[in-house]
């Protein structure tokens, strides 16, 4: 299917404008129910929305591809509307789309859906294009710009073989990209591989592993011929193939953004060669360093991120039932609202599913499903009372996070051990146990550890954790707010960041309904880095590019809510400048809140858990959240305008 083919030229909206992506949706959906496509557009954009909350479709350089699937449609098609103004996106790099392409996807045609577009996001990357849609106003000149552009990408084979002959000489490249959801920065790490290469004068071949399957596929005689090799890759791909070449293993960011320095890196010599460990030749590998620490990471950040979704919609649900009063949820107590025992009810279920949900999906990193079942009965293990369970064999002190910890790790080591015990099997067995022994076994090993080995010593370091921050007073109180106040602002959502918020919120839980000061420290933290940006951007406006301004402005709602990945895009811009304020300001900010002596109870919610009652000596609290917010603010505008200076 071209890409011609999907492309609605008669709808192409120009001059488009709205304020946001929810409603440059709305007003898309809206136009298909008034060309009489679809019947009604309440389903269309709902799934529409469904994917932006998994992870935002403006992929950057202006440019937004919002997509989904419903039965609505008959066929793929795909609406381009062009915005002279720009559309705040949430895009990595911070930058309003311009240019708005929405996929609109059968339910029964995943692959054309796909394929429709790893086709556009492979266009969109061309130099070509995006310089011809930025001058189009007309439905031809867009016609025209993609017409142009597949005539010159479906080059004849005589001519490929030709080409092939004649750059035999020139260094050759070869890649690997691939990404989570296998869609857009898969093909788009892959246009930007051989664009550059070329303009290098080098001869290059990129092979994708996306979700329609793996494209273009790399041959022993391409890896052979090699000078070297670039797996951008977010998620496993087959790298035992590579052993004994030069190889670069990096994140999909860095093929889209850094391919001119991976490939100078493989031509001045530079590349590591790759040393497989020994595992089959179709064990997919991680990405980046290799090292057993960086493996851990990646397993640990798996569960973490799968946690995390129970852990807000968790929080915040308990913390809006605060608002009948802190005991409203009792029925025994007299503030009791039916409300809030609902809202409380729901939001005790979603959080008593972080610990088996982070051990479960550390294993399943390690182990595939047979890891997860396991990790999950692990979970449970740490604490049986979230599902309600007594025995007298469970009659032991919860391990909590630690022990959730520890147990997904173990759950990996567990099912890797017993594939080892079983591999003298015949094949003809194997499906048997990953269904059946494995899943057995493995949860009869786990619970018989949790119970006699780990329980014990992980519910013990996590009470002394406790007994130690609690014996801290004054100054001690002070640095510790600080610090993991701090920690929150300076990779804003990555391992720091998660390594603080996973802390806080494991002393949250342990604690009850007492609510803990550090989660409060910790909260605050995450909070003052997209208001000083807005603070900043209110005082202000010039120390940012034009560019970033709007969504300057909408970090006050980034920030109010606790999301803290509002002020990634302005740190990357300018790291050297933009991280230091946000780091001394989001750290006076905890240190403050844990001198007033606040205490949250919810391990997220923001503005919502204060207004709801969640958070103690809130009116302390906010003035911490108000003065750092300010510091902040007055910090990075004396620290980009400096910068503005010296540049001059």
């Amino acid at each position: 299917m071209k890409l011609t083919d999907v492309i609605n030229f008669d709808l192409i909206q120009f001059n488009f404008s709205a304020t946001n992506k929810q409603e440059a949706l709305d007003k898309l959906t809206t136009l298909l129910v008034e060309k009489d496509i679809i019947a009604d557009k309440k389903n269309f954009y709902d799934a529409l929305m469904a994917r932006e909350k998994q992870s935002t479709t403006g992929v950057g350089e202006s440019i937004a591809i919002p997509h989904a699937k419903s039965a609505d449609f008959n066929k793929a098609m795909i609406i381009y509307a062009k915005s002279d103004t720009g559309v705040e996106w949430e895009s990595f790099d911070g930058q309003p789309a311009n240019h708005i392409f929405m996929i609109c996807a059968p339910d029964s045609g995943a692959d054309e859906h796909l394929k429709a577009l790893a086709s556009l996001s492979q266009a969109l990357m061309d130099i070509d294009v995006k310089n011809g849609l930025n001058k189009a106003t007309t439905k031809e000149e867009v016609e025209k710009v993609f017409t142009d552009f597949i005539t010159k990408t479906e080059t004849p084979k005589k001519e490929e073989k030709q080409k092939t002959v004649s750059t035999e000489k020139k260094p050759y490249i070869i890649a690997v990209t691939a990404c989570p959801t296998g869609i857009a920065h898969t093909f788009m790490a892959a246009e930007k591989i051989k664009e550059t290469a070329k303009e290098m004068g080098l001869e290059v071949k990129v092979e994708t592993n996306g979700q329609i399957g793996i494209e273009n596929k790399l041959t022993k005689d391409d890896i052979s011929r090699a000078a070297g090799i670039i797996v951008a890759a977010d998620k496993k791909v087959e790298v035992a193939r590579f052993a004994g070449k030069p190889t670069i293993i990096t994140k999909v960011a860095d093929g889209i953004n850094k391919p001119q320095e991976l490939i100078q890196t493989i031509l001045d010599g530079k590349a590591p060669i790759y040393i497989h460990d020994g595992a089959s030749e179709d064990t997919p590998d991680n990405t980046g360093d290799e090292t057993i620490w960086r493996k851990a990471y990646k397993h640990l950040m798996e569960g973490v991120s799968n946690m995390l979704p129970f852990v807000v919609a968790g929080g915040i649900l308990i913390a809006l039932s605060f608002f009948w009063g802190i005991n409203a949820f009792d029925p025994k107590d007299p503030s009791y609202n039916k409300v809030a025992e609902v809202l409380f009810y729901f939001g005790k279920i979603s959080f008593s599913m972080m610990l088996p949900i982070l051990a479960g999906f550390i294993g399943r990193s390690i182990a595939d499903r047979p890891g997860f079942i396991v990790g999950m009965i692990g979970g449970i293990l740490a604490d049986p009372s979230i599902l309600g369970l007594k025995s007298d064999l469970l009659a032991y002190t919860p391990s909590g996070f630690l022990g959730a910890l520890v147990a997904g790790f173990l759950a990996g080591g567990i099912i890797q051990v017993l594939k080892a015990a079983f591999s003298w099997m015949p094949r003809s067995l194997d499906g048997i146990k990953p269904i059946f022994l494995f899943p057995i076994l493995g949860s009869l090993i786990m619970g018989l550890l949790m119970v006699y080995v780990i329980n014990a010593p992980m519910a013990s370091v996590m009470e002394g954790l406790k007994h130690f921050i609690e014996s801290l007073n004054g100054s001690g109180k002070f640095v510790l707010g600080f610090v993991v106040a701090s920690m929150m602002a300076i990779d804003m959502g990555g391992p720091i960041n998660k390594a603080s918020y996973v802390t806080g919120t494991a002393l949250v839980t342990a604690a009850g309904t007492a609510g803990s000061d550090v989660m409060a420290a910790v909260m605050i933290g995450g909070m003052v880095p997209p208001l000083a940006i807005a603070v900043s951007a209110t005082i202000n406006k010039n120390i940012w590019p034009t560019s970033q301004r709007s969504g300057a402005l909408v970090n006050y709602v980034m920030g109010l809510s606790f999301i803290t990945e509002g002020a990634i895009p302005f740190a990357a811009s300018n790291p050297a400048r933009v991280i230091p304020p946000l780091f001394i300001s989001s750290g006076v900010a905890g240190a403050l809140s844990m001198t007033f002596g606040a205490v949250s109870k919810a391990p997220h919610g923001g503005i919502f858990a204060i207004i709801a009652g969640a958070v103690s000596n809130w009116q302390m609290y906010l003035l911490a959240l108000i003065i750092a917010s300010i510091l902040g603010a007055v910090l990075l505008i004396l620290s980009l305008s400096y910068g503005k200076k010296t540049k001059k």
